[in-house]
């Protein structure tokens, strides 16, 4: 593969929003170029073509296999072990989606229902405190449930849905 000026801003963009994001950005600049990539890829060939160290590489590309943003394979013939990202945007969305909410939303939901519980034996609390929780609980509980009805709708349906945002919007009212 050759990193052509195109490509590179891409990794690099990638791997300062992995940053932003909360992961290392040798990890996204990784999943960057193996999404980019035409033919599954060497921890070799990725650390030549990124310039990073082969073991720098090695922890990245476990923790993608982790995330399950990254498999390896192998070819017939050759004893290395080769590595290719998921290549469906969607099924990328989804992965990532799914960690982020194994990660954030599912500990903070459980959080806030416990805290929603103990408040109402904290008589000292003002109401609006009260309501805030709740207010939050209810909030985060809803994008869960949300999140739990979308992700059993295939991939072809939910690009159809997201096509539809503008129709949607018009009918529900801004």
């Amino acid at each position: 593969m050759k990193i052509t000026p195109t490509i590179e801003k891409y990794i690099h963009h990638w791997g300062e929003m992995g940053i932003r994001w909360g992961t290392n950005r040798t990890v996204a600049k990784i999943q960057a170029l193996l999404y980019l990539s035409p033919k599954p890829l060497t921890a070799i060939e990725i650390s030549t073509l990124l310039f990073v160290t082969k073991s720098n590489v090695s922890t990245s590309l476990r923790e993608l296999q982790n995330y399950g943003l990254v498999n390896m394979t192998h070819i017939m013939g050759d004893r290395d072990d080769y590595f290719e990202s998921i290549y469906d945007v969607w099924e990328l969305f989804r992965v990532i989606i799914e960690k982020r909410k194994e990660k954030e939303l599912s500990p903070t939901l459980s959080m806030l229902k416990e805290c929603s519980i103990e408040i109402e034996n904290e008589y000292e609390v003002e109401q609006i405190t009260r309501e805030r929780i709740h207010n939050m609980l209810s909030f985060v509980q809803s994008i869960n449930d949300w999140y739990e009805k979308i992700r059993s709708i295939s991939n072809a349906t939910l690009r159809k849905i997201m096509q539809l945002g503008n129709t949607i919007t018009k009918l529900v009212g801004k």
